[in-house]
């Protein structure tokens, strides 16, 4: 494996580059100047909100390109490069799906903040460590703001409890089981891999020149995008699938180690 022609380095945020504890490494940041020395361009892609990514990376925010609400909004140094947001019609038909189903904890997610009905006080609680811009609105329908996405919370399952009740509306929208307990659905082009392809297209990076870490079914699009693909051990088997390398668990420093080897 060579990775002396890497030019640009993705990753995702939970499960991939955050431990199990929310965090982001010491070691990290230290590998972050060495990316910088070499002028290789870093790019964080989340489910996460805008504001909770920066939040995690605050201390390099203005050297990082930043793929929020899985590919639905581009942002560099606070500025939009794309936005791509769902419309009314299909923002309804998605509330109507959800509010058949028991348990489950919709958050309608806008460029800068998100809106939820706060029925449960546990979920509120949870809430804050993806969303540290949110507000508290009695009628999710009644919301004027424009939607990027709509992200679905179960406490125990989301593949389980969810997924198969939204997934009849795969092929006129983009429906992600984008961890254990989300779904997110969004416009069929607001997913990751689309919003990489126009960050490689603006800097002028091939497949040769990329370096992709994953490890959930959001992550695919962008993964299949890259020669340098990294599963994380922990890993949806899906993922598994399609990227070409594995590497340790996010608890087991695995984006570190190979940022080291390059």
């Amino acid at each position: 494996m060579d990775l002396s022609n890497i030019k640009m380095v993705v990753t995702d945020m939970d499960g991939t580059l955050l431990n199990s504890n929310h965090e982001v490494s010491d070691r990290f940041f230290k590998l972050f100047e060495e990316l910088r020395k070499r002028k290789i361009h870093f790019v964080a892609a989340s489910g996460r909100q805008y504001h909770s990514m920066v939040d995690k990376l605050n201390s390099i925010k203005n050297d990082v390109l930043f793929i929020a609400e899985n590919g639905a909004i581009i942002k560099n140094k606070g500025d939009n490069l794309l936005s791509t947001p769902l419309n009314k019609e299909h923002l309804n038909r998605i509330l109507n799906t959800v509010s058949k189903l028991q348990d489950v904890h919709p958050v309608l997610c806008a460029s800068n903040k998100a809106y939820v009905n706060g029925s449960s006080k546990k979920f509120i609680q949870l809430l804050k460590e993806y969303y540290t811009q949110f507000e508290i609105v009695e009628n999710l329908s009644l919301v004027a703001d424009e939607v990027l996405k709509v992200a679905i919370y179960h406490f125990e399952n989301s593949e389980e409890f969810i997924y198969p009740s939204v997934k009849d509306l795969e092929g006129i929208l983009k429906v992600k089981v984008s961890g254990s307990n989300w779904v997110d659905i969004s416009h069929l082009n607001a997913h990751k891999g689309y919003a990489l392809k126009k960050v490689m297209k603006e800097y002028n990076i091939s497949s040769n020149e990329l370096l992709v870490f994953g490890d959930y079914n959001n992550d695919i699009e962008m993964l299949s995008l890259s020669d340098y693909s990294f599963a994380m051990a922990n890993a949806h088997p899906n993922v598994k699938k399609v990227a070409k390398y594995e590497t340790a668990s996010n608890n087991a420093f695995g984006v570190e180690k190979i940022l080291e080897l390059l």
